[in-house]
C-alpha cells in the first residue's frame, strides 16, 4: 500500500487500495446524508467521522500510522461489520439507502480481508 521514500512514506495505490478507499467514502457520505434526515441523528454522523478516521489512519502517509497499518485494516472490518450489526438490530429495513450501505459495508469487509491477508505474508 506505501513505500517508502527517502525519509517518508510514499502512497502507492493499487486497484483493491482505490476501491478500499472509494467504498469507505461512500460509506462515509451514506451516514452523513443519514445525519441528516433521520432519527438518532447523532449516531450517524459519529459513524461516519469513524470511517474517515479510519481511513485516515488507513491511507496516510505517516510513519507511525504505516507501521500499524494491519492493525488498522482489523479496526475497520471490525468497525463495518458493527455497522451492520447495529443496523440489523436497530435499522430501519425499508430504507433502500440502508441496503445498498450494508451492501458497500460488505463488500469493503471483503476487500479488507484480502488486503490483511496480503499483508500477513512475508516479502520474498
Amino acid at each position: 500500500m506505501s513505500r517508502a521514500v527517502g525519509n517518508r512514506p510514499k502512497l502507492g495505490l493499487g486497484a483493491r487500495q482505490i476501491c478500499i478507499l472509494l467504498l469507505t467514502l461512500a460509506t462515509a457520505i451514506i451516514h452523513f446524508t443519514l445525519y441528516t434526515s433521520a432519527p438518532m441523528t447523532e449516531i450517524f454522523l459519529l459513524n461516519g467521522l469513524g470511517y474517515l478516521g479510519l481511513l485516515a489512519a488507513l491511507f496516510l502517509p505517516i510513519r507511525a500510522l504505516v507501521r500499524i497499518r494491519r492493525v488498522v485494516i482489523l479496526l475497520l472490518i471490525g468497525y463495518a461489520a458493527l455497522s451492520i450489526l447495529a443496523w440489523v438490530g436497530m435499522g430501519d429495513r425499508r430504507l433502500a439507502l440502508g441496503w445498498i450501505d450494508k451492501a458497500d459495508e460488505v463488500g469493503l469487509i471483503a476487500l479488507l480481508g484480502v488486503e490483511a491477508g496480503n499483508r500477513a505474508r512475508p516479502v520474498r
